[in-house]
C-alpha cells in the first residue's frame, strides 16, 4: 500500500516511531493508503526547519520577482500533475474528479500566481509630513504560518492559506485534515522541485487534540496561525493561541441564507440555488443550507428546484459523469443521518432525498415545513440538506436570514437593483452574492462574522495578516 510521507525541512519521512494511519476512499469504504502519524515530536521539528528557513535562509531575503518565480514554476508543476492531484482529492474524501480536475486543481494553481502577482505589485504607502520628516510604510514577512486545512477542499483551500503566506516571504507548517493527507504531501513535493528552499513549505500529518495540530498551536515559535474548519475547533485554538498572543484567522462554519423574491429569474435561481448546497454533496461552508422564498412564487420554485435536485447524478465520484459523490467519512454520514432521522419529530418532512440505500450517499434532500427552532434549519449540518421556507416580505426575509449565529455568506436573487442593493446590505454576512454563487476575486476580503469566523483573507486582507506593517520616519530636513 502506498506511503503519504511527511515533508519536512526538504525530505520525504516517516514519524520518529514509525507510526501509521489509513485514509480510507469513502466510495469503497476501504483503506487506499498508509499515511506517516505524526505528533508532538513532528510537529516541533517542522516548526524548527520552518524557523531556520525563515530566520536563517535565502526565502524572506528574496526579492518580490524570484519569489514570484518560484511560486510561478509551482503553479505549472500543479497544472503538469493535475491527473495525480485531482485523484489524490477524489479517493480521499469521494469528491468527483469533474470537480477536482475541472475546478479545483486549476483554481490551486491560480491561487498561487495570484499571490505571486499581487505581492510584487502591491503599494505601500508614502506619507509627507510637516514638519520635515517622511513617513512610508513596508510590509515585512510576519515569520513562521501554521495552516491547518480542513477535508472539503482539500488542495485549494491548502493553497488558499500557503499561497499568500508564501508570496509575502513567511515560511509554512502546514497540517492537513486527517482524512485528506495525500495531496498536502504531493504538493511539497512539487514545491521542492520548482525550487523552494528547504524548510520553507513543510507538511506533517496528523489529528488535532493531542496531536500535531495541538501543538503547532501552542507552538511559542509560531508567528501566524490559519485555519478553516469548525466553529468549535476554532475556539479550541484561540485559547491555545491567547496564551502567545499569536494572531489568528479563522474561517468557520456556516448556515448560509438564500433569498429568492418573488421577482427573480426563477431558472438562474434554481440552477444557482442547487449548485449553492449539492455541490460537492453539501459538504462546503458556504452552502445556501437556508433557502427562503417569496410565497408567491414558493411552490413554482419548489417544483423545479425539487425536480433538478432529483435529477443529479451519484455514483463513483472517478466517474466523469458524477455529479454527487458519497460523504467523506463513516463518522460525518453518521452526523447527516442523524439530522434526517430528526426531521419528522422536529415538525418537518422530507420532500425528497434521504440517505442512500448503499454506501456512504445522501440523496439530495429537500426539507419543508421545519420550525425556526429545528435543528436542521439552524445548525450546520455539511451534507446535500436544504431547508426551505416561505416568507412574505423583505423585511421578514432578511429577519428570517439573520436569525442564526453564523455569518459567512448568503445570496439574494432579484430581478430589482434597488432591493438587491438594500437587502446585500441589510444580511449579516462576510460574503454575499446576487444572483450568482461562489464567483470569487480574490483580491476582495473573505471570511464571516459571529461564528462563521474571524479576520479577512484575499488581496491585501492576506497582506495585513502574513505581515508585520511597519512604519519608517526619515528626517528629510535636518535643521528643523
Amino acid at each position: 500500500m502506498n506511503l503519504i510521507p511527511h515533508v519536512i525541512d526538504g525530505r520525504e519521512t516517516e514519524s520518529r516511531q514509525s507510526s501509521r494511519f489509513s485514509t480510507v476512499d469513502p466510495y469503497t469504504r476501504r483503506p487506499w493508503a498508509e499515511v506517516a502519524l505524526g505528533g508532538r515530536e513532528e510537529a516541533g521539528l517542522a516548526v524548527t526547519a520552518a524557523r531556520r528557513a525563515f530566520d536563517e535562509g535565502p526565502w524572506p531575503r528574496m526579492g518580490y520577482a524570484e519569489r514570484g518565480a518560484i511560486l510561478h514554476r509551482l503553479a505549472d508543476l500543479v497544472e503538469a500533475n493535475i491527473d495525480e492531484l485531482s485523484l489524490a482529492d477524489t479517493t480521499d474524501m469521494g469528491k468527483p474528479v469533474s470537480d477536482t480536475r475541472g475546478k479545483d486543481v486549476p483554481r490551486s494553481a491560480y491561487n498561487f500566481r495570484f499571490f505571486a502577482d499581487h505581492a510584487r505589485l502591491s503599494a505601500a504607502e508614502a506619507l509627507p509630513m510637516d514638519s520635515g520628516h517622511h513617513a512610508y510604510t513596508r510590509f515585512e514577512p510576519a515569520g513562521v504560518v501554521a495552516a491547518i486545512a480542513p477535508w472539503n477542499f482539500p488542495l485549494m483551500l491548502e493553497t488558499w492559506k500557503i499561497a499568500p503566506a508564501l508570496a509575502w516571504g513567511n515560511t509554512v507548517v502546514l497540517k492537513p485534515a486527517e482524512q485528506t493527507p495525500a495531496s498536502a504531501s504531493l504538493l511539497a513535493r512539487l514545491a521542492l522541485e520548482a525550487g523552494m528552499p528547504p524548510g520553507v513549505l513543510n507538511v506533517v500529518h496528523g489529528y488535532g487534540p493531542g496531536s500535531v495540530g495541538e501543538a503547532l498551536t501552542r507552538d511559542p515559535r509560531v508567528d501566524r496561525i490559519t485555519f478553516t474548519g469548525e466553529s468549535a475547533t476554532g475556539r479550541a485554538i484561540a485559547g491555545a493561541a491567547a496564551a502567545n498572543l499569536t494572531p489568528v484567522s479563522f474561517e468557520l462554519g456556516g448556515k448560509g441564507a438564500n433569498l429568492v423574491f418573488a421577482d427573480a429569474d426563477l431558472d438562474l435561481a434554481a440552477s444557482w440555488s442547487i449548485k449553492a448546497i449539492f455541490s460537492n454533496a453539501g459538504q462546503v461552508c458556504l452552502a445556501g443550507s437556508r433557502l427562503f422564498v417569496q410565497r408567491e412564487v414558493y411552490q413554482e420554485f419548489l417544483d423545479r428546484f425539487i425536480a433538478a435536485a432529483e435529477a443529479l447524478v451519484p455514483g463513483d465520484p472517478k466517474d466523469p459523469a458524477t455529479q454527487l459523490g458519497p460523504l467523506a467519512s463513516e463518522e460525518h454520514y453518521a452526523k447527516v443521518k442523524a439530522y434526517l432521522d430528526g426531521v419528522p419529530g422536529e415538525g418537518g418532512k422530507i420532500a425528497t432525498g434521504g440517505v442512500g440505500a448503499e454506501g456512504l450517499f445522501v440523496r439530495p434532500t429537500v426539507v419543508l415545513d421545519a420550525p425556526p427552532t429545528a435543528r436542521v434549519r439552524r445548525e450546520e449540518i455539511f451534507g446535500p440538506v436544504a431547508v426551505v421556507t416561505p416568507f412574505d416580505t423583505e423585511n421578514e426575509a432578511v429577519a428570517a436570514a439573520n436569525d442564526t449565529p453564523y455569518g459567512l455568506n448568503a445570496m439574494v436573487f432579484t430581478e430589482n437593483l434597488s432591493r438587491a442593493h438594500r437587502v446585500s446590505a441589510a444580511l449579516k454576512a462576510g460574503t454575499v452574492w446576487t444572483n450568482c454563487f461562489f464567483i470569487r476575486d480574490l483580491r476582495a476580503p473573505f471570511g464571516g462574522v459571529g461564528d462563521s469566523g474571524l479576520g479577512r483573507e484575499g488581496g491585501t486582507y492576506s497582506r495585513e495578516f502574513f505581515t508585520e506593517p511597519k512604519a519608517v520616519v526619515m528626517a528629510i530636513d535636518t535643521n528643523r
